[in-house]
């Protein structure tokens, strides 16, 4: 997993990149967040022929964005290389966040 952030010149948003590493087992990955109501189909990640999925986001800079992978439609993950990562409102699991 990672996350790439690219700060736009021309407008005021950075270009955040979302990369998933695929296993055999992987056959869908989605990205829920507080930036897409929590809605674990509303965005899901391209697979490339290497075998990664990915997507790319402009956000607001200057906020904090949770977030967390829905791997397959039912397993919900952390990204491992998220800024920080806060407590759930709904489990006790953690989300990721993203500091932009």
């Amino acid at each position: 997993m990672s996350i790439q952030k690219q700060y736009l010149k021309t407008k005021p948003v950075c270009k955040v990149t979302f990369t998933v590493a695929a296993d055999q087992q992987v056959e869908s990955v989605a990205l829920a967040g507080d930036f897409n109501e929590w809605d674990p189909k509303a965005l899901l990640l391209k697979k490339s022929k290497t075998g990664t999925f990915s997507t790319s986001l402009n956000l607001e800079p200057n906020k904090d964005y949770q977030f967390r992978y829905v791997i397959n439609g039912e397993q919900w993950v952390n990204d491992d290389e998220a800024d920080a990562y806060l407590p759930t409102d709904v489990s006790y699991d953690q989300n990721s966040v993203l500091h932009l």
